[in-house]
């Protein structure tokens, strides 16, 4: 139980995620160290479809990759990705691998 801004909560406050050590890797995959010590290789190819993400598909600016109060981002914050989102990527790919090596 905990108290946040006069509001009694009976579970556990959840931590805020956010990104402490981000490396750009070959093939627009991210290696991402999280405030919760994880680390995790996450594939962002699938992305640069997107109008916000098409700009990534130069290889120079994708390797750019920084971090910024937690986040990762590229062109001075223009681009960034949550670290939420980074995290369930990144957990959906280790499931999806597992799937695909036990079949």
């Amino acid at each position: 139980m905990y108290e946040q801004n006069g509001i009694m909560y009976a579970d556990n406050p959840v931590p805020v995620l956010t990104i402490k050590q981000v490396c750009p890797l070959d093939n627009y995959k991210l290696h991402v160290r999280f405030s919760t010590d994880e680390e995790k290789v996450i594939d962002i190819s699938n992305l640069l479809n997107e109008p916000v993400f098409r700009p990534l598909n130069n290889l120079n600016l994708f390797k750019s990759v920084y971090i910024d109060y937690g986040t990762v981002v590229w062109c001075n914050g223009t681009i960034d990705i949550a670290p939420e989102y980074l995290y369930n990527m990144g957990a959906r790919q280790s499931t999806l691998k597992i799937n695909r090596d036990s079949g």
